[in-house]
C-alpha cells in the first residue's frame, strides 16, 4: 500500500509540474524572441537554466543573436554558468553567429569568456569572411585564429572571403599571410572561388 502511495504521489506531481514547466519553457524563448529581459529576468531568477535549447536543438544563447535580442544576448552572458560553446545541430558556435553578423563587440565578450577561436571544422574566422566583416576578421586574427582553418571539406577563410565576402575581406586574410596555394576537397582554390563568383576584383590572387 506505501508503495502504491507513492506511486500516485509520483504521478500526481508529474501532472501539476509538467503544465508549468512546459509554460516556463515556452514563456522563455518568447520573451527572448521579444527581447523581453523583464520576463526572462524573472525566469532566471526562479532557476531557470540561461543554458535550455529550443524545440530545434539550438540553445537560448544563440537563439538570442540570431533573432537579434541584444538585451537578451547581455543578460544570458551575465548569468553563471552560461555555457558560450555549447553547439547547435549544425556544430555552430556562438562566436561564429557573432562574427557571421559582424558583432566585434560580442566577439570580443564571447572570447572574454573563453569562446573557441580555433574551433575544429568550420570556424569563426570562416564565417567572418564569408561577409568580409573585416575589423571581427582581424580581431580573431589578433586572437590567434588559424588563418588557413581548414572545414571539413578543406575550404579556407580565403576561399569563403573571395566567394562571398568581397576584396577586402581578401586583401585582409593574404597581407595577414593566408595561403592563396590551397584547395579544397573539390581541387579549387580561392581564385577558382572569385571565378566562380564573377569577382573579377577578387580573381588576381
Amino acid at each position: 500500500m506505501r508503495l502504491s502511495r507513492r506511486v500516485v504521489s509520483a504521478a500526481l506531481l508529474l501532472v501539476f509540474a509538467l503544465p508549468g514547466q512546459a509554460g516556463s519553457y515556452e514563456d522563455f524563448f518568447t520573451a527572448i524572441e521579444k527581447d523581453d529581459v523583464a520576463v526572462l529576468q524573472q525566469l532566471l531568477a526562479r532557476g531557470f537554466d540561461p543554458n535550455t535549447i529550443n524545440p530545434k536543438g539550438v540553445p537560448a544563447l544563440m537563439v538570442a543573436i540570431r533573432v537579434p535580442a541584444p538585451k537578451s544576448v547581455q543578460l544570458l552572458l551575465r548569468q553563471r554558468g552560461i555555457k558560450v560553446e555549447a553547439r547547435n545541430p549544425q556544430d555552430e558556435s556562438a562566436l561564429m553567429l557573432a562574427a557571421f553578423v559582424g558583432n566585434l563587440e560580442l566577439c570580443r565578450q564571447l572570447i572574454g569568456l573563453d569562446a573557441d577561436v580555433n574551433k575544429p571544422g568550420w570556424a569563426p574566422l570562416h564565417y567572418a569572411a564569408t561577409n568580409s566583416h573585416t575589423a571581427v576578421m582581424q580581431f580573431l586574427l589578433d586572437n590567434f585564429a588559424y588563418i588557413d582553418a581548414a572545414s571539413p571539406n578543406a575550404t579556407t577563410p580565403l576561399m569563403m572571403a573571395a566567394m562571398y565576402g568581397n576584396a577586402s575581406g581578401v586583401k585582409l586574410l593574404l597581407e595577414a599571410g593566408a595561403d592563396p596555394t590551397l584547395k579544397n576537397d573539390k581541387d579549387l582554390s580561392a581564385t577558382d572561388f572569385a571565378r566562380q563568383a564573377g569577382k573579377l576584383e577578387s580573381e588576381q590572387i
